[in-house]
């Protein structure tokens, strides 16, 4: 089975209006930036996107929902992005917003085969609602689902033709959970090597995830948000 595609227009031809995607990485840092270009070509609508977070204006997912793309977002933090505010109070954007752990252990289940668990996280709050409860020892806990897509989009520092994949600290985040998640992968890579390249030790995500895989280009690695300090 050959992976490699040569660009990321060709690894997303087949993502239609209305798939959910899941898109890697934890605010600016470690997203599939190729891939959310590629999307933007191809205008492709109604998307569900699962993230941690929506981007900020102009940058990430951000370009998604300045071209209206996206129906909806599942995410845990979306507080960068102005746009995301404004169609979010318009009613133009559904949003699912889960509490962080519960979105990375709902992805994660996807990805061992478990359909659902249970957390103390958002019992007693909206969250709740309409979700089955139980008590464990005295403490009441939420029933949650686990979290599939049709297409999970990571971004991995290197990556070999069959598949494995290498994150470069904190860019694994949500991304090595996603890759497991998704009915069909698909990882944009810094560097692509040939097999036998990757210690078998140093493989974060092994190739049997993942289905496609590209060397992207012209990353920016942004910084989401810059705090300095004056001295004197």
């Amino acid at each position: 089975m050959n992976k490699v595609f040569d660009n990321a227009d060709e690894a997303i031809h087949d993502i239609s209006d209305g798939a959910t995607l899941m898109l890697g990485g934890f605010g600016l840092n470690g997203i599939p930036e190729n891939c959310i270009a590629a999307l933007v070509r191809k205008n492709t609508r109604d998307l569900t996107c699962i993230s941690n977070n929506a981007g900020v204006d102009g940058f990430g997912l951000g370009l998604l929902l300045q071209t209206k793309q996206i129906k909806k977002m599942m995410s845990s933090y979306v507080g960068e992005n102005a746009e995301f505010e404004r169609q979010l109070l318009s009613g133009e954007l559904e949003v699912d917003l889960i509490p962080q752990g519960t979105l990375a252990t709902r992805i994660q289940m996807a990805g061992m085969g478990i359909p659902a668990f249970y957390t103390s996280a958002g019992y007693g709050t909206e969250i709740a609602a309409g979700k089955e409860t139980r008590e464990f020892e005295g403490k009441m806990y939420l029933m949650e689902k686990a979290l599939h897509a049709d297409f999970s989009i990571v971004k991995a520092w290197k990556g070999d033709t069959m598949g494995n994949l290498v994150f470069r600290k904190t860019t694994r985040n949500f991304s090595t959970s996603m890759a497991k998640a998704g009915t069909v992968t698909i990882a944009e890579v810094e560097e692509l090597v040939p097999p036998g390249q990757i210690d078998p030790d140093e493989v974060h995500v092994a190739g049997v995830y993942v289905h496609r895989i590209f060397q992207g280009s012209h990353y920016e690695k942004r910084i989401e948000r810059r705090t300095v300090k004056l001295n004197g």
